[in-house]
């Protein structure tokens, strides 16, 4: 059963059972309805996510992100399909019924609606939103934070119990909108707007957070922090010894590039690597 969120205690801890969790992204191939499909069955493209979720999984990390990722160019919120929610779930609901973990959702772009309609449908613990308050330029247009409706949605639902995980500075776009704010003071807003974690981003996909914007984020709030791109095996100790968790993509693919599947191997590599500053 669902419960309410409560910001003031460790969404990670909460939701991982553990203080610090590493967290596999499966980045699904493009759904039928986006430019990028190219006729797959609907078979093919829940396998190879089921593919790379055993290999994030069975070789040690503690949860997962569901992301549409392959459905490149991404689409402004309001224009996103129907479709786009009904695959994704079944996808999920496949994972979950395969793999206890905690299991997140993210909806691109920046679509935290179906992204709670998805949670709460296969009871997944909690959604990523890219941008959750203010506003900036990204690669789709001008993009609004959605806290308001979205979280008058997830009550409509009774879904209180799925935690929001928003990212402070986000990746892909231009913050001259917000120039005049500091990441400290964006962080703050989310906080504000009653997210349960704060993610530090890059600049892009597979780009790291410098170790000084995530400490500035981490010191601009008491929620915990995760570090959500540009995370491997060489720079994880840095980033755990400030972050509570990350989420990690780029780095376990073959030949370390996104839309390749996930290799056992460097997935087994990378929590070697992170084993020594995970704790207890």
């Amino acid at each position: 059963m669902q419960t309410i969120s409560d910001n003031s205690g460790n969404a990670i801890e909460q939701t991982f059972g553990r203080s610090k969790a590493l967290i596999g992204m499966i980045h699904c191939p493009p759904f039928p309805g986006s430019p990028r499909y190219k006729g797959e069955t609907l078979d093919q493209i829940y396998d190879a996510c089921m593919r790379d979720a055993d290999a994030l999984i069975s070789n040690g990390l503690h949860g997962l992100v569901v992301e549409n990722h392959g459905d490149v160019p991404f689409s402004k919120p309001d224009d996103i399909g129907y479709e786009t929610a009904a695959f994704m779930a079944v996808v999920v609901d496949r994972i979950k019924r395969e793999f206890d973990v905690p299991i997140g959702i993210n909806v691109l772009a920046n679509a935290p609606i179906p992204a709670f309609a998805i949670a709460r449908a296969t009871g997944a613990s909690f959604i990523r939103v890219n941008q959750w308050a203010n506003a900036y330029v990204a690669n789709e247009g001008f993009m609004e934070g959605r806290a308001a409706e979205a979280m008058r949605y997830r009550s409509a639902l009774r879904g209180e119990g799925i935690k929001v995980f928003a990212d402070s500075h986000v990746k892909h776009g231009s913050h001259s909108i917000t120039a005049d704010r500091s990441v400290a003071e964006l962080t703050r807003d989310l906080a504000f707007f009653d997210v349960d974690a704060v993610i530090a981003t890059g600049q892009r996909t597979g780009n790291s957070a410098s170790m000084d914007e995530i400490a500035e984020v981490a010191d601009a709030t008491s929620l915990p922090v995760l570090v959500g791109s540009g995370v491997t095996e060489d720079n994880i100790t840095d980033i755990l010894s400030i972050a509570s968790a990350v989420i990690v993509a780029s780095s376990l693919k073959e030949g370390g590039v996104w839309w390749n599947p996930v290799e056992a191997k460097r997935v087994r590599s990378f929590v070697a690597a992170a084993t020594p500053a995970l704790g207890a």
